[in-house]
C-alpha cells in the first residue's frame, strides 16, 4: 500500500503496533482498530460479548480509554433474527460494561455469521503506549491465563467439563479494561494484548526486529487455564498455532527440557487474551498487589535483558 505521510498520524500500520493513533491536538490523540471474527463459542450472546471484548482489547493496549464503537455484523438471510439480536445484546453489554456508546454499524448478508467492532478511543498523546518500545531490566508481566484456541478446540470436540467451559468463557468475556486501568499509576514500557499470534508472536513484536533486546521468559511462571495443557498433549490446537511457530519459531530458544505441549500453548493462537505489560521491577508487586485487590489475577512471565543471539529464550 503507499505509505501517505500525514504528521498528525503518529501511530500507522508500518508498524505491529495494535492501534493506529491520529494527533487531534496537543492534548488528545483518536485511537482507531477494528475486529470481528466468526463464533467461537455455540451461545449467540456469549459470542457478541466475546467478539466486543476482543476488539475493545487494542484500545487498552494502547494505554487509552475506548469512546464509541461501531457494530460489524455479517450473517445469513435464513438466520434467526433472534439469534442475531443475542449477539448484538451481547455485544452491547460489553461495550456498557466498559462505558463504550455503540453509535450504529453495519451488516451485509453473508453464509457464515461474523461479529466484531470498529472501536475509537481517546488518549494524551504523551501517554500513548506502544508495543515494541521495552526497557532493558523491566518485568514482563501477562493479566490473563492462556489456552483460549486449544481449549475452543477440545470444546468443538465435546472434551471440556462444563467448569472450564464457563471460565473458558468468563475469561474471553473479561474486559482488559482493568488491567489497563490498574497499570496507570505505574512507568509501563511496552504494552500489547495476547491474541491471534500467541504470546510468543506478541513477545515477538515486542522485542522488535532491531537485536537490542532479548525477552527471557520462565515457563514454569506462563499461567494455563485449566485443562489447557491436556486437550495440546491430546493434539487439540488450532491450526493458527502451527502458523504462529512457523512465523516466529526460529526467533526462539527453548530449554530442552521444556515440555512440547506447552511450547504448543506459548504458540496458541488467543480470542481476547490479557494485556503483556513491560514495568520496572519494584512497581510489578505494587501492580499486583492491585490487581489482587480488585479480585483479579496477574503474572510475572519474564524480562527484558541484553541483546542474547535471539529475540526471545524461554527458559
Amino acid at each position: 500500500m503507499p505509505n501517505i505521510k500525514d504528521d498528525r498520524l503518529l501511530v500507522g500500520y508500518e508498524t505491529d503496533d495494535d492501534a493506529c493513533v491520529y494527533l487531534v491536538s496537543d492534548q488528545v490523540a483518536i485511537i482507531q482498530t477494528v475486529d470481528f471474527f466468526p463464533p467461537v463459542v455455540d451461545d449467540p450472546y456469549d459470542y457478541g460479548r466475546i467478539a466486543a471484548t476482543n476488539a475493545l482489547s487494542d484500545v487498552y493496549a494502547m494505554g487509552a480509554t475506548p469512546k464509541t464503537a461501531l457494530n460489524l455484523l455479517c450473517f445469513s438471510g435464513c438466520m434467526d433474527l433472534g439469534v442475531v439480536r443475542r449477539i448484538l445484546e451481547g455485544g452491547a453489554d460489553a461495550c456498557m460494561e466498559a462505558g463504550v456508546t455503540v453509535a450504529g454499524g453495519h451488516s451485509i448478508e453473508d453464509e457464515e455469521p461474523k461479529y466484531g467492532l470498529s472501536v475509537m478511543g481517546l488518549c494524551h498523546p504523551g501517554q500513548i503506549r506502544r508495543n515494541n518500545t521495552p526497557r532493558k531490566g523491566d518485568v514482563l508481566i501477562l493479566t490473563k491465563k492462556l489456552g483460549t484456541g486449544a481449549l475452543s478446540t477440545g470444546l468443538k470436540a465435546d472434551l471440556l467439563d462444563q467448569a472450564t467451559e464457563k471460565m473458558l468463557v468468563d475469561t474471553m468475556a473479561t474486559l482488559n479494561k482493568y488491567a489497563m486501568e490498574a497499570s496507570l499509576p505505574f512507568d509501563v514500557s511496552a504494552s500489547t494484548d495476547v491474541t491471534g499470534f500467541g504470546l510468543l508472536g506478541h513477545v515477538r513484536e515486542m522485542a522488535g526486529g532491531n537485536k537490542d533486546v532479548t525477552i527471557e521468559l520462565d515457563s514454569r511462571s506462563v499461567p494455563l487455564l485449566p485443562q489447557a495443557l491436556e486437550m495440546a498433549n491430546q493434539g487439540m490446537l488450532p491450526g493458527g498455532t502451527h502458523r504462529n511457530r512457523q512465523h516466529v519459531g526460529d526467533q526462539v530458544r527453548f530449554d530442552d527440557q521444556i515440555p512440547l505441549a506447552l511450547t504448543d500453548l506459548m504458540f496458541d493462537p488467543q480470542t481476547s487474551g490479557g494485556l503483556l505489560l513491560a514495568m520496572k521491577d519494584e512497581d510489578a508487586n505494587l501492580y499486583l498487589d492491585a490487581i489482587n485487590e480488585e479480585g483479579r489475577e496477574a503474572w510475572v512471565i519474564g524480562r527484558i535483558r541484553d541483546w542474547d543471539e535471539v529475540a526471545i529464550r524461554v527458559i
